[in-house]
């Protein structure tokens, strides 16, 4: 068992975005980055003790990597903690696939070592689980967690992991209130009672549930996500308009409400940031109070909306 604690913050700072191709209105999100803002995200994050950055080699297949291993630079890798996945989808041919991806994000991120290496998806839990264990015996990866597994996958990998002396030490499930399927399955109750933080992405939905974007001001029609959530815009207002009058009366704005409720179902959520501003949001969010009856309101909303914002690559997680 590794002897490095994982420092769990509040909120942690994602970086899909990072990944588009640089030209607003395309790529996967559609949103254009600018190294100065990037930058200044960092200096901001840093200064909030907001220190876990979540990434992946497949946001734009080395793009966000590379991004941010040069605006942390900047930094002490002391002074920040760093995630990023091995993806079954996109491995290589060769004898050690988990730790040959490995060293191509150790490279890119410019570091000698994971905070946590994630199993992006579940793919064979028998073949890649136990992949993990000489790269926690190596110390190039401190901690280890499972990204989009179901219930009894989570379970498998941490029998495997156990019999090495591991653990599962994170888990990371799309969870938002358009999409609550870890916790209908029993994740969220699992993740409480074996002490595993939950890690929750996509709680704005890619930024539907920011109150951006509307039927007359869609998201970026070149964007991937556009072709998910433009369609359903119109059944998702009032919820949108509920996240606005809650956050009216406590001076927040709508994703800054979202941000809370997943905070109070007891999850960590991974917050993309591409603007300064994303990083106050997530300050203001993180001492958000909602009520009982606000967290109810906002679920029946959500549930009435009748949507499914399920990605093309995730399974249902209540079988």
């Amino acid at each position: 068992m590794t002897t490095d604690q994982l420092k769990i913050p509040t909120a942690a700072l994602g970086t899909w975005a990072w990944g588009d191709n640089g030209e607003p209105g395309y790529g996967y999100f559609g949103s254009g980055l600018d190294r100065a803002d990037l930058e200044l995200i960092a200096d901001k994050a840093h200064a909030a003790e907001l220190r876990l950055w979540d990434t992946a080699i497949v946001y734009g297949m080395g793009r966000a990597e590379t991004l941010l291993g040069e605006v942390l630079k900047r930094f002490a890798r002391s002074d920040f903690q760093l995630s990023t996945k091995f993806t079954p989808q996109a491995a290589g041919s060769g004898n050690h696939p988990v730790a040959d991806m490995l060293e191509q994000s150790l490279a890119r991120l410019g570091t000698d070592y994971i905070d946590l290496y994630w199993i992006h998806n579940p793919g064979s839990v028998e073949r890649w689980t136990p992949q993990l264990i000489p790269l926690l015996q190596s110390g190039k990866v401190k901690h280890v967690g499972v990204s989009n597994h179901n219930l009894e996958e989570i379970e498998l990998a941490n029998k495997i992991l156990a019999e090495a002396g591991f653990r599962i030490d994170a888990i990371q499930n799309h969870y938002s209130l358009l999409h609550r399927g870890s916790e209908r399955a029993g994740i969220l109750d699992y993740c409480r009672r074996q002490g595993i933080p939950f890690f929750a992405y996509m709680v704005l939905e890619q930024g539907a549930l920011s109150g951006k974007y509307s039927p007359e001001n869609p998201m970026p029609i070149h964007s991937d996500r556009a072709g998910t959530y433009n369609a359903i815009l119109p059944q998702i207002s009032a919820l949108t308009d509920k996240l606005a009058a809650i956050g009216k009366r406590l001076g927040a704005t709508a994703p800054e409400v979202a941000i809370a409720w997943a905070i109070a179902k007891g999850a960590t959520p991974i917050i993309g940031v591409t603007r300064p501003h994303h990083i106050d949001g997530l300050v203001r969010a993180s001492h958000l109070t909602l009520t009982h009856d606000d967290i109810v309101e906002l679920e029946v909303v959500a549930d009435v909306a009748g949507v499914s914002t399920r990605g093309w690559w995730e399974r249902e997680m209540v079988v």
